[in-house]
Parts: C-alpha cells; sequence; structure tokens
C-alpha cells in the first residue's frame, strides 16, 4: 500500500514497547504492540496507518467501552490475520506503508479506549519484526444538513441601490444641458441675423436686393 499523506491530525496516543514471544534463539514467533488512548475520551476510530518492518501479519483487537464513558471495557477483534507481506521470507511487503480502514473491521470501531497489535512472522529469516510510525485517526463526523431556512437566514442582503460610482452628478448634467440650450438659442439669434443683414444698406433695404428679377 502508498504512504498516507494528509492533512489529518491523529489522535494523542501512547504507542507501548513491543513484547515478544520468542521462538528458538531468534524473534521470529508473535509479537503483540498495545496503544493507549485517551482513557477519558473513548475514540470512534476511522483508520490505522504504519509503517510495516519484517511484520507478515497482523491482528487487530480493540478494548472497547460497551455503556457510555465510564462503563466496563471488553476486548474483541476486529481483524484478523491481514497480509502484510506476500512471503515472510522475502522483503516483499516488509518496510511498506499501510492503513486500515474502519470498513475492513469485522466489529464497530467506536468508543474505543486501547489498541493491540498483534503482530506474526513465521520466518526466523529475520532478527527482528515489529511496526513504525504507528497512527490512529477519529472519525469525523459529517456536518448536518442545513434546513431551507436555515441557508436562507445565512444569506447576505445584497444592497439594493445602484452603483452609481463613475456617474456624472445630476446638477452637473442639469448645468451642461441649460448651457448647451442656451448656446443653441444664441446661434439660431445669429443666424437670423445674418440672414437679414444681407439686404440691410445703411439701415435701410436696398429695392434692387430684394427684387425677384
Amino acid at each position: 500500500m502508498s504512504k498516507i499523506g494528509d492533512d489529518r491530525q491523529p489522535v494523542s496516543s501512547i504507542v507501548k514497547p513491543p513484547v515478544y514471544f520468542q521462538i528458538g534463539a531468534s524473534k521470529a514467533g508473535v509479537c503483540v504492540v498495545d496503544v493507549s488512548l485517551p482513557f477519558e475520551k473513548p475514540v470512534n476510530i476511522e483508520e490505522i496507518t504504519f509503517k510495516n518492518y519484517y511484520t507478515a501479519y497482523i491482528t487487530v483487537r480493540l478494548l472497547r467501552t460497551t455503556s457510555g464513558q465510564n462503563g466496563p471495557t471488553k476486548w474483541c477483534t476486529a481483524l484478523r490475520d491481514l497480509l502484510l507481506m506476500d512471503n515472510p521470507h522475502t522483503e516483499t511487503g516488509s518496510q511498506d506503508y499501510f492503513s486500515i480502514h474502519r470498513k475492513q473491521m469485522l466489529v464497530e470501531a467506536d468508543h474505543v479506549v486501547s489498541v493491540r497489535l498483534i503482530l506474526r512472522q513465521p520466518s526466523s529469516g529475520w532478527l527482528n519484526f515489529s511496526l513504525e510510525e504507528i497512527k490512529i485517526f477519529p472519525q469525523v463526523e459529517p456536518e448536518p444538513e442545513k434546513e431551507v431556512s436555515d441557508l436562507l437566514s445565512d444569506l447576505t442582503l445584497v444592497d439594493q441601490h445602484p452603483d452609481v460610482e463613475g456617474l456624472l452628478d445630476p446638477q452637473t448634467v442639469s448645468s451642461s444641458i441649460q448651457q448647451m440650450w442656451a448656446l443653441t438659442e444664441v446661434m439660431q439669434t445669429n443666424q437670423t441675423t445674418a440672414t437679414i443683414g444681407r439686404f440691410d444698406v445703411d439701415g435701410c433695404y436696398d429695392i434692387d436686393l430684394l427684387s425677384l428679377d
């Protein structure tokens, strides 16, 4: 399996030193690793991740409270003999990263106060076997869906006034129109005067100029 890399935060836990049950002179056989979680706040486990170190099989047991935070506890097997190495006598999978999701477990991983990892390595070819970088991630509850009324209350009221930024001031526009109207009147007056002036000679009209011949 590939290495796990995300922004989730694991649960605060204490990984106790491994306890080996040796077979002969080597440590091949069985190893038990206990992981203690905060007893005052049982955890709903979403995922367990770790890096393998020459472990061939893993069994996961959970210590769960049976009736609330202060209720009695009971051990149960959540996963049995998960294969980590295809061949215990070869290197394949011996130092890979693994993750165990709650969907893989045989029981609900809820209200857990301790996790026991039982490791097996039947090959005597390895002097040591264990797990490294053990992390337990809690289940994150999805946020409840909001009602329509809640969604409406969250909406930000939009200002209905139009954005007048960059528009001319109404008084300025009115003043400009009045000036244009006055200029038009002056131009019309000047045109009339210029037309009459063509027939005006020293203040009198020249009959010849008015003749239609």
